[in-house]
């Protein structure tokens, strides 16, 4: 007659203290696969990824320069204090983490809420979104010709190349605020977000109150940096 073995107790089957957890899984001293690290501990930071502008010399023309010193000399944000205002001009912008080599770089640009030194310390090489934590308030583009059609929104994105500017600024970072210069029709363009798309503000007086920061935005004329100009965008 066949024998069977009886069944072994729980002792002798089941998980033993060598087999199971011996710290708790909240313990925030427990190693990173039970908490995994930010983003901001793990992506790549601004000496990580280029501060150059890829395939292209990056320097901007003259009316650039002088337009963009002119709005940072005169951004005086009265409700912010010096050091929580960063301002840049033609700095790269990386705004996602999913793809951290994408980036923008916008011709002026305005963070409130952060230092003007990254990590108290040292002067940006780029803006790194997901380093900084903080998305920019304000964004301004000079229109040339060869970069109106994105600056305005009208063009299409390709499958195989990263969002337009208008879809960074407007989709992913919901920058407050998107303002558009062209010099050329002497034309200041300001778009608000407002839920999820920008629309058009009417300027009736050709000025933009920025309640946020007790700001006007709008055109001047004079003489700025030895040079003559017909018309100016200044805060």
């Amino acid at each position: 007659m066949h024998q069977t073995n009886p069944p072994r107790p729980p002792s002798e089957t089941m998980p033993t203290m060598y087999d199971l957890p011996s710290e708790d899984p909240n313990d925030p001293d427990l190693p990173e696969q039970f908490h995994p690290r930010s983003p901001k501990e793990t992506m790549p930071t601004m000496y990580d990824l280029p501060s150059e502008l890829i395939g292209e010399s990056g320097l901007p023309d003259e009316f650039h320069r002088i337009q963009a010193d002119g709005l940072s000399q005169t951004c005086q944000p009265q409700n912010w204090q010096p050091d929580e205002v960063f301002i840049a001009s033609d700095l790269n912008l990386y705004y996602d983490p999913r793809h951290p080599g994408w980036y923008k770089r916008p011709d002026w640009f305005l963070v409130l809420g952060v230092s003007r030194f990254q990590e108290q310390e040292n002067l940006r090489l780029s803006y790194v979104v997901w380093q900084e934590g903080v998305n920019p308030f304000l964004i301004v583009e000079f229109l040339s010709p060869g970069t109106e059609e994105e600056d305005l929104g009208q063009t299409v994105r390709r499958v195989d190349r990263p969002p337009t500017k208008w879809e960074v600024y407007e989709q992913i970072l919901r920058i407050p605020y998107y303002i558009i210069y062209d010099r050329y029709q002497n034309q200041l363009r300001v778009f608000r977000l407002n839920g999820t798309r920008y629309e058009a503000l009417s300027l009736p007086d050709g000025r933009l109150w920025l309640e946020e920061m007790q700001l006007g935005l709008g055109l001047w004329q004079g003489s700025y940096q030895g040079t003559v100009i017909g018309d100016k965008l200044r805060l």
